[in-house]
């Protein structure tokens, strides 16, 4: 480790599926040059123009699950290459949202940038050929304890419906998911029981919950020819907040993540447990910016979204560890 690293613990996290948008990454694309190359080499894997896509629209084609994950995978790791390029050094921890979790793991090494998008083409598909569409849904629960949430999910689904707590986002926020009547009739309880809002999400798939067993399985097959390295820096996982470092361990977490509940609470609480002091969002968007502050106070959080704010926080990193270096 350098000494920036082992006097100021710090943790990166990378987000997911919906914090993509139109026009996302425009602004550190005017500065870096490694913005548009990151995108143009997703591009040449895919075989077709992602920085498009990305920059033009039409958002309902962004928004399709199998063209965000590789979009969203391909910002947060060409923001990481800014952070990297300005003299931002390495994280004592990271994680990702959801399909973040890749991200991570493509910046920590443990799995090649080209391979990853690929990757998350295919998961997207399996995941959207899993649920056909309009039959499954997402909605976003404010105002209600887990617990509340978790035993209103059960009352809806009774004996034929799915509906489970999908992304525990942060306290009174949290994302159920499930089959589409099921999860209408969840938010209609919800909401008698107090819920603040109760507001369905534009996701096409319903991802963590049981719907996505079949897409788990597709994926399983599909890792088995997939490398993995043990990551350079740890990586918390959604689906156990643990970090692995054997590659086979790290597809088992993966392939229950897409039916388990992203448990980012917990892993926000781990971080801070943990000696992290700093969390910087690597991506567009400040969604998870916004969860951190909510989850606990205590820690700094900034997204890194432009340029300035990446230099802001290298000088802040490096600012802060003289001065613990001086103190030794």
């Amino acid at each position: 480790m350098n000494g920036i690293e082992s006097v100021l613990p710090f943790a990166v996290v990378f987000p997911g599926q919906g914090s993509q948008r139109v026009g996302m990454m425009s602004t550190l694309a005017a500065v870096h040059d490694e913005v548009v190359e990151r995108f143009a080499t997703a591009s040449r894997v895919l075989g077709f123009d992602l920085w498009d896509l990305i920059s033009n629209g039409p958002a309902d084609s962004l928004n399709r699950t199998e063209n965000t994950q590789p979009a969203m995978l391909a910002a947060g790791v060409a923001t990481w290459d800014v952070w990297l390029k300005s003299g931002g050094p390495m994280p004592a921890r990271v994680a990702g949202h959801s399909f973040g979790e890749y991200t991570a793991l493509v910046c920590a090494g443990a799995l090649e940038f080209d391979t990853a998008v690929a990757l998350a083409a295919d998961r997207g598909r399996y995941m959207q050929e899993a649920v056909p569409e309009h039959e499954g849904a997402m909605a976003a629960i404010l105002g209600l304890e887990l617990g509340v949430l978790e035993a209103i999910c059960e009352r809806a689904a009774g004996d034929q419906g799915i509906c489970a707590c999908a992304n525990h986002n942060a306290p009174g926020q949290i994302v159920i998911a499930g089959d589409t009547r099921t999860v209408e009739a969840a938010c209609e309880i919800a909401r008698e029981a107090g819920a603040k809002r109760a507001i369905r999400l534009p996701m096409s798939v319903p991802v963590h919950c049981s719907l996505m067993r079949p897409a788990a399985e597709r994926l399983a097959e599909r890792l088995r020819s997939v490398e993995f390295t043990s990551p350079r820096i740890e990586v918390t996982h959604n689906v156990d907040v643990a970090t692995h470092s054997e590659p086979e361990k790290i597809k088992d977490a993966l392939v229950r993540q897409l039916y388990s509940p992203v448990r980012w609470i917990e892993t926000i609480e781990d971080f801070a447990h943990g000696g992290i002091f700093h969390v910087f969002e690597c991506g567009p968007g400040n969604v998870l910016t916004s969860l951190i502050k909510r989850i606990d106070r205590s820690l700094d959080s900034v997204a890194l979204s432009d340029s300035e704010s990446i230099k802001n926080q290298v000088e802040t990193i490096s600012e802060l560890a003289r001065g613990r270096t001086d103190e030794r």
